[in-house]
């Protein structure tokens, strides 16, 4: 029973791209690792940008600076 979690920042995605991500996830499961639709759970989460970081850094501050 293969369980992807997908964790993205909230930006907007929508609706219709969430059910691409969840389909396209579990096509690839089944075609490479021949896993059964059936039993594939995809999770996604979508994480506030003040609430992920990278290099250190909330993303919203170095997106601050690329501004100016």
């Amino acid at each position: 029973m293969p369980y992807v979690h997908i964790r993205i920042t909230r930006e907007g995605t929508t609706a219709p791209q969430k059910a691409a991500l969840i389909a396209g996830v579990t096509e690839l499961l089944q075609r490479v690792l021949a896993k059964d639709p059936a039993l594939t759970h995809v999770i996604i989460d979508e994480v506030e940008l003040d609430n992920w970081g990278v290099h250190g850094r909330p993303v919203t501050a170095l997106r601050a600076e690329r501004r100016t």
